[in-house]
This record gives structure tokens, sequence and C-alpha cells, in this order.
């Protein structure tokens, strides 16, 4: 997280700038102790809060496309007009200044009351909207039916002990210590009841009456919708072999999840990471800033081959063993015998905690016994609607069809989740938006961050601008010469741009 105690920067607008003054798309000033980014959209001038709500991040350095800027960190957008965060990952809205011309001078002296987000004409609201999921796509999509002026009735079931938080920090800042337990939830516990957003925790559907329309509760209660969006993520692979159900072998999903592996890291001297995936990695990362000694035992020759290629997945394993993490590759886990675990290979490792991230299978039953279109995922079309008119599905179980690719796909992305969740929002209100975003996420270890924009299963060639060792580069995933994806570090303009052109491509 950035300081946000940091002396304001650039000239004071209060006191007015000349035009000639401002020459690029962006000038970063302040008003008070207060950051303002001054913004120019082709003859207008907008004014806005410096700072991206979501983590904080730099919008002087971000990506201005016509009314909106892009966040250079992770991808969130703002409305120039209103503030309001138009897309994922960020959800609150920022400030909108009033600028004041004075002959060839521009004046920012005071906010604007904050501009009411733009709201789209809704085609037969229904009544009562129903989400089956407690995550990201679930809560985007309450969030955003409110926003969107929808005052019907939503019900928001979850099987998780806590409110909606943010997942990525789990494995990320707050498993590692550096961050507190209260930035975790997306919203605090006041919102669902100020919104009359009807949460209920600890909550499992059992059946989906698609002709009575009705979902079925473990309790026997029917809870009745006329949009049904179903959101209900994917749960952590477990390993089938002997000892994997110890209290000291975890896996992390949950706010639960990570609050035992910190109880257990308490006092740990080493800890075992299963799988060498994003997950995994940014779990032995944490897990090395308590000063824990990790080991990382996975299959693969190379961690992260798979997304990032070769060259990639030796930087990632080279930054990691600088930290002093051990890795064990080729390799796997066949039996854990107390803090004892086996490998395959016959190496024996002692650990005082065991972390399990091998990936993770969508949550398919529900659908599946509904009696909905099944393919790897649930099956959805460009609008994100199932095969049952009403019924919806956003997150990590939806399969849907990529324009760019021009092939299905499914994708276990945080921000492809929450912005499926906006849009089949926006499509249960009778909107009919086409759910054309590009995928991206985000991965972070130690000081050094990997942005990827796109999908690529395959590829035939992969180019490399910049330095990968100098942590300072670009890397465009190709097949027949047409990109499909871009991985990169340190170069958030131009993941910007590279998502920004895949998205005119699409349309």
């Amino acid at each position: 997280m950035a300081d946000q105690q940091a002396p304001p920067a650039g000239p004071d607008l209060s006191q007015g700038i000349s035009l000639s003054e401002f020459a690029g798309a962006t000038l970063l000033g302040h008003v008070g102790d207060e950051d303002v980014l001054l913004v120019r959209s082709g003859s207008e001038i907008f004014a806005i809060d410096a700072h991206c709500s979501h983590y904080h991040g730099p919008l002087a350095e971000g990506l201005v496309d016509g009314e909106s800027i892009r966040c250079p960190w992770h991808h969130a957008c703002f409305d120039l007009r209103t503030g309001e965060a138009a897309r994922a990952p960020a959800l609150n809205s920022i400030a909108v200044w009033k600028i004041e011309h004075e002959g060839n001078r521009i004046f920012v002296r005071q906010k604007r009351e904050q501009p009411k987000p733009r709201v789209k004409g809704s085609v037969d609201a229904p009544a009562r909207i129903v989400i089956v999921g407690g995550g990201a796509a679930g809560f985007a999509a309450a969030e955003m039916l409110r926003r969107q002026d929808y005052r019907g009735s939503i019900v928001m079931l979850s099987t998780e002990a806590a409110g909606p938080v943010d997942r990525p920090n789990l494995s990320k800042d707050y498993l590692a210590g550096t961050a507190q337990e209260d930035w975790l939830p997306l919203r605090s516990d006041d919102f669902y009841a100020e919104t009359s957003i009807d949460l209920r925790l600890n909550t499992e559907v059992t059946s989906i009456d698609t002709k009575a329309r009705n979902v079925v509760l473990a309790s026997g209660e029917a809870v009745p919708y006329d949009r049904l969006l179903l959101a209900t993520g994917a749960e952590p692979v477990r390993l089938p072999i002997s000892g994997a159900d110890q209290p000291h072998v975890h896996v992390l999903r949950s706010l639960d999840d990570c609050r035992t592996i910190i109880a257990s890291a308490n006092g740990a001297r080493r800890a075992l990471v299963i799988g060498a995936s994003f997950i995994g990695l940014e779990v032995a990362a944490s897990l090395r800033a308590r000063d824990i000694e990790v080991h990382v035992v996975g299959l693969e020759q190379r961690p992260m081959e798979r997304v990032l290629g070769p060259e990639m997945g030796d930087f990632v394993r080279a930054l990691h063993e600088e930290h002093g993490v051990v890795f064990h590759l080729g390799d796997t886990v066949t039996a854990i015998d107390g803090k004892r675990a086996t490998l395959k290979s016959g190496s024996v490792l002692e650990a005082d905690v065991v972390v399990v991230g091998v990936g993770v299978r969508p949550r398919l039953a529900l659908a599946e016994k509904a009696g909905l279109a099944i393919d790897r995922g649930v099956t959805v079309n460009a609008y994100l609607e199932t095969s049952i008119p009403g019924i919806y599905a956003a997150g990590d179980i939806a399969r849907w069809p990529d324009p760019h690719s021009g092939e299905p796909i499914r994708v276990e992305h945080w921000v492809v989740a929450e912005r499926q969740g906006q849009t089949a929002a926006r499509n249960m209100l009778g909107q009919r938006e086409v759910f054309d975003a590009v995928p991206f996420f985000w991965s972070q270890h130690y000081d050094v961050p990997i942005n990827y924009v796109g999908h690529a299963e395959k590829w035939d060639a992969i180019a490399v601008d910049g330095d990968i060792a100098a942590k300072d580069c670009l890397l465009q995933y190709k097949s027949g010469g047409r990109v499909l994806a871009v991985a990169s570090i340190y170069r958030d303009v131009a993941s910007l741009e590279a998502e920004l052109a895949m998205e005119r491509a699409r349309r």
C-alpha cells in the first residue's frame, strides 16, 4: 500500500495555473494537502482525486481514454465526469473537483457535490434478485444493482462465515502481516443493512427449482427469484494423500483459511508449500516475510511456465531463491506423517505448517443439478445468461464466448469475476450489455508486481521487450502473429495500452 502521508505534489491549483503550463494529458497538483489531478480529454479539462480508490495507485501515471482514466496498478477505470469507479477492481468513486476559468488561467478550489453514477435505463426490472455466492462476482453484482438505482429485493446467499472480502490480499499483504484485517472487507457490515441487501452467511443452497423459480436452502427454506445469479466460485483442490487432513495442513481460499494459516505460522520454523502456482508462490513470499523457512514442492520444472513461459518462469524462481525459498521441482508429496512429508523422489521434508496450493476447481454441482448447460464450467452467452432464461452465471464458474480468441473461455481471476458480476447485474436489469472485457490479473512477489492482460492457453512465440532480470519488461504471447496476452513488470502504461488495444480489436 502506498504511503498516504506524502506531502502534496505539483503546483497549488487553488492559486491557479496558466493553460500553457498544462500541455500534456494530465498534470498532478494539489489543493491544500490533497493531491488533485488535472486531466485533459479532447477540449475539456477535468479535476479529480489523484489516487485510485482501490490500492491508492497514482492516476497521474495511468492512461486517459475518452472521458475515463485507468489506474496503472490494477486497471481500475474511473469516469472523469462523475468520479464513478466504472470498472473493477475499484468499487468506490473518487472525488470530482470544480474547474474555474479566469482568463487564460484555471483554478481548482473546491470539490463538487459527488455526481450520481450514470444509470442506463432499465427494461422490465425484476422485483426479486437472488445471488448465490459471497465472493467477487456476487458482491460486485449486488453493489452494482444498487448503484444502478435498482430498488427491488436482493438476497445474497454465501457459504462463508465472513462477508465479502478482498480475497487477493489473503495470499499477499494480510498473510505477510503488513495489512490490517480491517482493510479486508469490501464493505462494512453496515453497508448491507443500509442498502437493503439481505446478506445471509453460513448459508448453503442445495437446489434450484427452475420451474417454480426459487432456490432451496439446506434448512428447507425456498427463496423465490425473478432473476438468479450463480456466482458459486471455486474451491481449492485437496490432495488425495494420507495425512492431508491433519490440523497443520491448510488450503487458502477464505478469510478463515488465512486466519488459520497465520495462527499455525506463529512460532513455526519451517513451512512447506505444495504447488508452485501463483497462489502457492504468493504464500511462499508472505511466509518468508514472517521470517519462516519455506520449501516449495511442485510438479513443474519451472514455476508458472504454463502461464508465463520459460524465461519468466526462470526469473520467478530466481527471485524467490534470492529471498531464501528452496524449490523441489519435478516432484510431489505422496504422504504427510505428522510433520514429515515424503516426496515421490524419496526425500523427506519436515515442516511445522503445510499449505496446499495446487489449484482450484469450479463449484458446478448446483448448476449441473439444475440442468444448466455445462462445458468445463457453466455455459453462458455474451450477456452472461445461462441456457435457462433468467439465470445468469459469473466468476470462476462461467465459460463465456471470448470475442478476442473466438473461443469459449473460463478464467479464475478476481478482476474478471468482479467485472462479470457488474455486467450480469446490468443485464439482469435488462440492459443487454455484452461482456467483452479483456481478462486481467496481477501477482505480487516481494516487491515485484507481475501484470497480465489477455488470455493465452497456448502460443507459438513470446516476444520480449526489455530485460526480465532487470525487472523492466513486457512480454507478448503470440499465436500466428496475433498477440493473445501480455505480461509485464514495471511497464504499467504499456500494460494499459495493450489492454485498450485488445478491447478495441474486440469491438
